[in-house]
């Protein structure tokens, strides 16, 4: 069992488990299984800074040439492996508080590194078994910070730029003071529209919101949406890999509703296609697919094991149900510039207000909840709360893919231990808000109950 790799790379309290020391180290580590050239960037954290020069010194060592990208989106460090590069370390913790940083390591493709590479990256950290340069191998250090530009250039030449700056739409952004301050106003403006910037400073102090974009953090921006009249407010997370829409009325849009409206004019664009997502999405997805071509298939959650069976498959589009959506002739990683370039071009091509478009999807009603649980004992929980579904009743089935999802007359409830917090997460979908809440209720307290007998 992995001791240090969650979902997506290693997040620890910044200064205090992720300290310069440990950083170098499982750099070092990285390095040692890598050849070539690697590029480094980073979120707007305060810490981001340090951990990044400590990463670059870890990479020099085991020598391996570095280029420095600066502070910039996560999905731009991915598009400039891809591209350029024969790897890459992304110093982000996403979503988490200011007091978190993190770092992930991309293979070539730009795709997060296979978890046998992370066990390896892991073995070597602990046992010290590094890859040591001798003085005349140590890399050399470079810069590249052209990269944000020709990444939005990217973005911009994937939509019809010309169907959405006719329609001269009024947008309020909210960076969350992170990596989308670099890049989404000016993307935005490229595009024609009339922009109202929020938190749009970047600042790892996060002085505006919290960095994950849920509804409790969005309040200011919902509020901007009715009082400017917009047409649009979009919301990023800490690292810019995803976009969350608040319609012309000031209401928040599930993740999963964006997801769908972007597969079906994905799948209506290309003649159908393959969809992957996780199994804690939408059941609109399968609907989406079916009306269209589509054909989903299903990963443990992970926008990395997304991102590699669309590789694999082939497949047209991928995403997640919170609002980080794949595009994988760009990016294979969530990509939260074009998530919202796209919202805006097909908007712009159906000359209709989002709140109407997503209407139209086939309607599900979802309910999420956490609970608190030390990382130590969350395998004899999962293990506990498997057992006690035997004597559940109403259970039809149970898919173990990623924790254990559940099917019920009522729908269906997922309960998994999250891979970057203590806690466990529980995601219930119904036909009505009473039934997929009543059943999230549920799935929390098989939880507390398995917690109370590990």
């Amino acid at each position: 069992m992995k001791k240090l790799f969650g979902t997506f790379g290693v997040r620890r309290l910044a200064n205090e488990v992720l300290t310069p020391e440990f950083a170098s180290k499982l750099a070092a580590a990285y390095g040692s299984t890598v050849e070539g050239k690697i590029a480094v960037g980073g979120d707007t954290r305060t810490s981001t800074v340090m951990i990044k020069n400590a990463v670059i010194s870890g990479l020099l060592s085991s020598g391996c040439d570095v280029v420095d990208l600066g502070i910039l989106p996560t999905p731009a460090v991915q598009y400039a492996v891809r591209k350029y590069y024969d790897g890459g370390v992304i110093v982000t913790a996403s979503h988490n508080p200011p007091q978190y940083n993190g770092i992930k390591f991309v293979d070539s493709d730009g795709i997060g590194i296979p978890e046998e590479m992370e066990e390896e990256i892991e073995r070597i950290f602990f046992s010290e078994d590094f890859r040591r340069a001798s003085w005349d191998k140590i890399g050399n250090l470079t810069s590249n910070p052209s990269i944000i530009r020709e990444y939005q250039d990217g973005v911009i030449a994937r939509v019809d730029a010309e169907a959405i700056r006719k329609r001269k739409f009024r947008v309020v952004v909210d960076c969350g003071c992170g990596a989308a301050s670099y890049t989404m106003p000016y993307i935005l403006r490229r595009l024609g529209c009339q922009v109202i910037a929020l938190n749009s400073q970047p600042d790892g102090f996060f002085p505006g919101r919290d960095p994950e974009p849920v509804p409790e953090n969005l309040s200011e921006l919902m509020d901007a949406v009715r009082s400017t009249g917009a047409d649009l407010g979009i919301a990023h997370d800490g690292d810019a890999d995803r976009t969350i829409c608040i319609d012309e009325r000031g209401e928040f849009v599930l993740g999963d509703k964006t997801f769908a409206l972007v597969e079906k004019r994905m799948l209506q664009e290309n003649g159908g296609g393959i969809i992957v997502t996780t199994v804690a999405t939408s059941s609109a997805i399968y609907d989406i697919a079916s009306e269209n071509n589509g054909e989903v298939i299903t990963t443990a959650v992970g926008d990395l094991l997304v991102a590699r069976k669309l590789k694999e498959t082939g497949g047209l589009f991928g995403g997640e149900e919170n609002g980080g959506l794949i595009f994988p002739d760009f990016v294979y990683g969530r990509d939260a510039a074009l998530t919202a370039a796209k919202i805006l071009e097909i908007m712009a091509h159906e000359e209709r207000p989002l709140s109407e478009l997503v209407s139209e999807l086939p309607a599900y009603y979802s309910s999420k909840r956490k609970i608190k649980c030390p990382d130590e004992i969350k395998g004899d929980v999962m293990d506990m709360v498997s057992k006690m579904l035997a004597d559940e009743d109403g259970v039809r089935e149970i898919d173990t893919t990623d924790g254990v999802k559940i099917f019920r007359d009522e729908g269906w409830v997922i309960i998994r231990p999250s891979g970057t917090e203590p806690i466990f997460r529980c995601f219930a979908e119904s036909e009505t808000q009473e039934q997929a809440d009543e059943m999230a209720s549920w799935g929390i307290s098989l939880v507390e109950r398995a917690i109370k007998k590990t």
